[in-house]
């Protein structure tokens, strides 16, 4: 897996992108942003997507990502660290640190699948035959999105791995088990889960907040909160990891 780093000060923060998304694209305005600048950040791509190899070989599933996300920190030789996780990498974020229990200080999620049944974007690519998706989808939706305009998504998924897509789609639609909500729930960290102002109303603000787990807003975004407010995000992510 390959990454960018950021060199700073404080508990390392590990960033962890969405599906067909990657972390070298999405957040180094994220890092850079006056919240977070001076910090020491880990902007990761996962197998499949970004930089990152694309072995196709690999299963792609929710707990095999995380499996990997854990080694790269046993690698890196991190002791203590903070997690974010943007949908789909929430996810992932929730089961690297449930395997890494209290080395997590911080679990910061966006917007993140805490329940089985996938969203609007992986259950349509699910539905897909993998070896359809493969050949005929994974491009279909590249010109819909240019089509579209969305042109940011269309070059990250352009270097993702339609196989890694289809894949990691697939998982987020069968779900963990345990299911990743009680998983979050139960993490002995600092807790955050951070909303696009456009994305609200939102049943979980509702539940995650009588669980004792805080919640952050960012202004002027939706789901696409790293590209539609990079410094609302890196404020989110700022004070989610300095409140103990």
């Amino acid at each position: 897996m390959r990454y960018l780093e950021f060199a700073g000060d404080g508990i390392p923060l590990l960033m962890i992108h969405g599906l067909g998304c990657a972390s070298s694209f999405e957040y180094p305005h994220v890092a850079l942003a006056p919240a977070l600048r001076g910090r020491r950040l880990i902007l990761l791509d996962l197998l499949g997507f970004g930089y990152s190899d694309r072995p196709d070989d690999f299963s792609y599933r929710i707990r095999d990502h995380a499996f990997a996300v854990r080694s790269f920190i046993e690698a890196q030789k991190l002791e203590r660290i903070d997690i974010y996780g943007h949908s789909m990498g929430g996810s992932i974020a929730i089961e690297t640190a449930d395997s890494l229990g209290d080395k997590v200080a911080h679990l910061v999620l966006s917007e993140a699948n805490l329940d089985g049944g996938g969203g609007t974007f992986s259950r349509a690519i699910a539905a897909f035959e993998e070896a359809d998706y493969v050949s005929d989808g994974h491009s279909a939706y590249l010109t819909k999105a240019d089509e579209a305009g969305n042109r940011e998504w269309a070059a990250m998924m352009r270097a993702a791995s339609a196989l890694a897509v289809h894949r990691s789609a697939t998982s987020l639609v069968e779900g963990g088990s345990p299911d990743w909500r009680s998983l979050f729930s139960k993490h002995p960290s600092q807790k955050t889960f951070v909303f696009g102002e456009r994305s609200l109303p939102d049943p979980d603000v509702q539940h995650l907040s009588s669980l004792g787990i805080q919640l952050r807003i960012v202004a002027d975004a939706g789901h696409s909160m790293a590209t539609e407010n990079p410094e609302g995000l890196a404020k989110a992510i700022a004070e989610a990891t300095t409140n103990d």
